[in-house]
């Protein structure tokens, strides 16, 4: 059992909480001289009223309005400027007090500004300039999380759009202190081979040898969801549908490793669906075993051993933050070994209490809503399977 009192017994991983890039990130790390604006760089934007990244000429996004937690506007109204947020929403230091005080003992960090799956360097068009892009990235997730190298979890970039150079990156990435590996589930957007491609298989190979998980963070390829809604329909209310069908988007991915023959191939390989919650798999799960034996699989594919279900519990994990019911009904179908706790900090939808959120403390939702879960569930979800699964002391 846990109560509000006793959440820190459990040493909490948040397991998808995501940085603040600074301004100079990429222009402090790279030559401009030689690269000009093409460098990742943040200006204001005029038309916007806000500071926006850019590269080169085109406009990626606004630069602050990842950094949502304790903002006085409900999104998609943002902060139009680093210097108007909470700093702990980007300052190491200070976002440590953050954790201590709702309850969190260490993060796992992703990125904004490259994309979840670090796609967005491709708008470069330049191969060096894109790889000096991912390395500048996680050199600085590495310093980031010198600030206490116990509680950070950095997860690396990969130039996914280069294999031998992403080889090299993940090595050198590996020695730097990296405990995961963040890719795109939408490789077929950027113009690559799709997903269940074998040309993928060396990627594969090469992280379950060294025992790096493949995380697929929500929203990192077509991002076409933004333009699908009617604009009458409300700002607010169109933004509210964006994360939910983003993470359902999830169940895609989750499909395709399973019929694709991805986990059956390198059954010690492990993946994370992050940011897209858990209540939907048991459905998504059943339903697959049930399209499974209804369509023949095992007679196409006699070598595949498992059931959908089964590959999932072996080798994959979900995330969820505000489920409470519906979190509860996935650990007691799929067991607790396969189960992530998250916050999304500091992002617009996260558990992040402010005067424009409906969002409680981590502490307290941990302690009152979670309070009837049986303590061996709390102790995996809570911590120890991010604990094995990131290689944590």
């Amino acid at each position: 059992m846990i109560s509000v009192e006793t959440v820190d017994e459990f040493r909490v991983i948040d397991t998808d909480s995501h940085v603040i890039e600074p301004y100079d990130l990429w222009t402090s790390r790279i030559s401009t001289a030689k690269w000009g604006d093409l460098v990742p760089h943040v200006r204001w934007d005029e038309k916007f009223g806000e500071d926006a990244w850019f590269f080169g000429s085109e406009r990626v996004g606004p630069a602050a309005s990842a950094a949502q937690a304790g903002w006085h506007q409900y999104p998609p109204d943002h902060p139009p400027t680093l210097s108007e947020v909470d700093p702990a929403t980007w300052d190491p230091r200070l976002r440590l007090g953050w954790m201590d005080e709702h309850g969190i003992w260490a993060q796992v960090l992703y990125p904004n500004v490259a994309g979840f799956g670090a796609g967005k360097f491709l708008a470069v068009r330049e191969p060096d300039l894109m790889l000096q892009c991912v390395r500048a990235y996680n050199d600085f997730l590495v310093e980031y999380c010198s600030t206490d190298p116990r509680r950070y979890i950095p997860i690396m970039a990969i130039p996914f759009w280069d294999l031998d150079a992403t080889e090299v990156e993940m090595n050198r990435c590996i020695d730097m202190g990296h405990k995961g590996i963040i890719m795109s589930g939408e490789p077929a957007f950027w113009g690559l081979p799709k997903l269940t491609n074998p040309y993928w298989d060396r990627l594969w190979a090469m992280a379950q040898a060294s025992g790096m998980s493949i995380n697929f963070h929500i929203g990192s390829g077509d991002m076409s969801i933004f333009d699908s809604p009617y604009e009458g329909s409300g700002t607010h209310a169109n933004y509210a549908g964006f994360s939910i069908q983003f993470g359902m988007g999830n169940a895609k991915v989750i499909a395709l490793l399973i019929t694709g023959g991805i986990c059956h191939r390198f059954p010690d390989l492990k993946f994370v669906s992050v940011e897209s919650g858990v209540g939907w798999l048991p459905f998504a799960l059943d339903g697959l075993d049930w399209q499974w034996k209804n369509c023949g699989v095992a007679l196409e594919h006699p070598e595949y051993d498992l059931l959908p279900s089964e590959y999932f519990k072996r080798q994959i994990y979900g995330c969820f933050w505000f489920e409470t019911g519906t979190a509860r009904d996935a650990v007691d179908w799929l067991g607790p070994d396969c189960i992530l706790y998250e916050t999304d900090f500091p992002h617009p939808t996260s558990m992040s209490p402010g005067p424009a959120t409906s969002a409680v403390s981590p502490r307290t939702f941990l302690g009152e809503r979670l309070s009837d879960w049986p303590e061996r569930y709390l102790k995996k979800v809570l911590h120890d399977n991010a604990a094995k699964l990131y290689h944590l002391d």
